[in-house]
């Protein structure tokens, strides 16, 4: 039996449904009991839809006259199934492009309601297309094209990508919390479809409080491309608004990476820390290459530690360091030796943890590391993907809003409040 409305009002519908019981399975009932949940999802979403078209008279748009040119057909994507309605198709006297008031007024993305757009590009920011198909499939009771789910996130994220530039969102963290703000940049490796790698950049924003908590981490991320202006214009503009929250909070540079990322870095943090972890990775490496296995363990706890929380320790290391270049090694651990002394050589003024661990400031740069697995390689790079630019700005800017916390919700009241049409604009 298919849902049919039974009572209408000037507030309210009422829909009937009959639902068979299932003979022995639970299961058989389950998935009956949805079937007709959809019927009748789908009846109401489409009588609902019907209260956003006109009655058919004249309108006003931007200060032009359009007329209707008749009721006509079309099919829109909602959570629970395909909904055909008629609705009115304007034109102004000059001809032109068609405007349709329904698909305005119920924020109505390509052919998705805005609920059904919102969970179909929830799913793709955490998986294929095909395998978010079957989800819906499997799961809702819903059958849906890979191509409509497609162009569906393509046309969120391209809303979100647009608007990105004045669409701001609140961070659910009072300002009197926040102690430090730690910044990070990263960059990691994807395929794309001319079958070379190419960099993704990935930054974060993490605020901590008076103890080192860290209570809330912002995301930014952008497709590959050649030279990084795009990614730092984005980080740029999330760093002024963070900091526009949090004017005395300390700001500080975390990270281990490329030249031009410390340049950065350095033109918008009070100090600049090299990964705490990455420098003690060197530490055992020179441990067991020029140490002697007796005293070897101790030797590289005890200089970690003094790396953490002496003043001055970098140099101090480095120096003891080079005096192993005068012990008889092999050519192998010759050259280890010789890469951590360049590498404490050059970031040596990075690494005065002592005072920072004093101040319950971050020293390691996980989040940011973190952020390239969670942001770009668990998405982006699975077995055979490969990428065009366009689709992996869409899945990055998807991921973005969906792991910073509270964004998600707040990008689709935006939708909700301004539309598509303002969005494109």
């Amino acid at each position: 039996m298919d849902a049919t409305i039974t009572k209408r009002s000037a507030t309210s519908f009422t829909i009937e449904i009959e639902i068979p019981y299932a003979s022995t399975s639970m299961l058989e009932a389950e998935t009956k009991i949805q079937t007709q949940v959809n019927k009748v999802g789908t009846l109401a979403t489409g009588e609902a839809l019907k209260q956003f078209d006109t009655d058919g008279s004249p309108i006003v748009v931007a200060g032009k006259t359009l007329t209707s040119k008749g009721q006509v057909q079309n099919t829109y994507q909602t959570p629970y199934g395909d909904v055909t309605i008629e609705r009115h198709i304007y034109q102004s006297a000059q001809g032109g492009r068609g405007y349709c008031p329904l698909e305005y007024r119920a924020r109505i993305i390509t052919t998705a309601t805005p609920k059904c757009a919102k969970m179909v590009a929830s799913k793709y920011a955490n998986t294929s297309a095909g395998q978010a198909q079957i989800d819906l499939e499997e799961n809702h009771g819903r059958s849906m094209s890979r191509s409509h789910i497609q162009d569906i996130c393509d046309v969120v994220g391209s809303i979100a990508s647009v608007k990105e530039e004045n669409w701001t969102y609140a961070i659910p963290v009072k300002a009197d919390e926040v102690a430090t703000i730690s910044m990070g940049v990263d960059g990691t490796c994807l395929l794309t479809c001319d079958g070379g790698k190419r960099q993704a950049m990935v930054g974060t924003l993490s605020l901590y409080d008076v103890e080192g908590i860290r209570l809330h981490t912002l995301y930014v991320a952008a497709r590959p491309e050649y030279g990084k202006a795009t990614f730092f214009a984005d980080m740029e503009r999330e760093i002024e608004r963070v900091t526009q929250c949090y004017p005395t909070a300390y700001r500080l540079g975390l990270a281990d990476g490329a030249k031009d990322n410390w340049t950065f870095l350095e033109d918008h943090t009070e100090a600049q820390l090299i990964d705490f972890y990455h420098a003690s990775e060197y530490i055992g490496k020179v441990g067991r290459a020029a140490v002697s296995k007796k005293c070897r363990d101790q030797w590289i706890e005890d200089t970690c530690h003094a790396l953490k929380h002496d003043a001055g320790a970098a140099a101090t290391i480095c120096a003891e360091m080079q005096g192993f270049l005068t012990r008889k090694l092999s050519k192998t651990n010759r050259e280890t030796v010789e890469a951590a002394v360049t590498y404490f050589t050059n970031n040596g003024h990075r690494m005065a943890y002592a005072a920072h661990v004093a101040q319950q400031h971050p020293i390691g740069s996980g989040v940011t590391e973190a952020a390239c697995k969670v942001i770009v390689k668990q998405r982006l790079c699975g077995a055979g993907m490969q990428w065009k630019e366009h689709g992996a700005s869409v899945v990055l800017t998807l991921r973005c809003l969906r792991y910073s916390d509270g964004r998600w919700q707040q990008f689709w009241q935006k939708i909700d409040r301004y539309g598509f049409t303002l969005a494109k604009a």
